[in-house]
């Protein structure tokens, strides 16, 4: 058996704000930006390099609204890896995102957690080699 994840939906308030945030400060890639009606986008990003999973911006609607920026209670919800911890995390506070835990070093690597644009929270990681 061969399986994989390829996607993963990120409820957004709006598509292009959304876009701008990933592709502008994170400087992740747009992979694809599809229009499939009049209110809903095929949005995928990914970070520059990535071979695996990508982002599914996905336009909340209704009740999901509710759940922007706390699609996972709270906790960290997405882990982004890094070559080079100090470069990224230099870039997270040039672009005045907003730090939740500054870094640690941890028995697995060098570690912080940072916000999005809604508040989902992010481990940034560069794992000990």
């Amino acid at each position: 058996m061969n399986q994989f994840i390829a996607h993963i939906a990120l409820l957004v308030q709006d598509y292009d704000q959304a876009m701008d945030f990933y592709t502008k400060k994170l400087h992740f890639e747009l992979i694809e930006d599809t229009k499939l009606s009049e209110t809903k986008r095929w949005v995928l990003i990914a970070p520059k390099g990535s071979k695996g999973c990508q982002i599914l911006l996905a336009k909340a609607v209704g009740d999901q609204k509710q759940a922007i920026g706390n699609q996972s209670g709270g906790r960290v919800f997405l882990f982004l890896h890094t070559d080079d911890f100090d470069r990224d995390y230099e870039n997270l506070i040039s672009q005045n995102i907003k730090i939740f835990r500054e870094p640690s070093n941890e028995e697995y690597g060098k570690v912080c957690v940072f916000e999005d644009l809604y508040g989902n929270l992010w481990d940034l990681i560069e794992k000990k080699s």
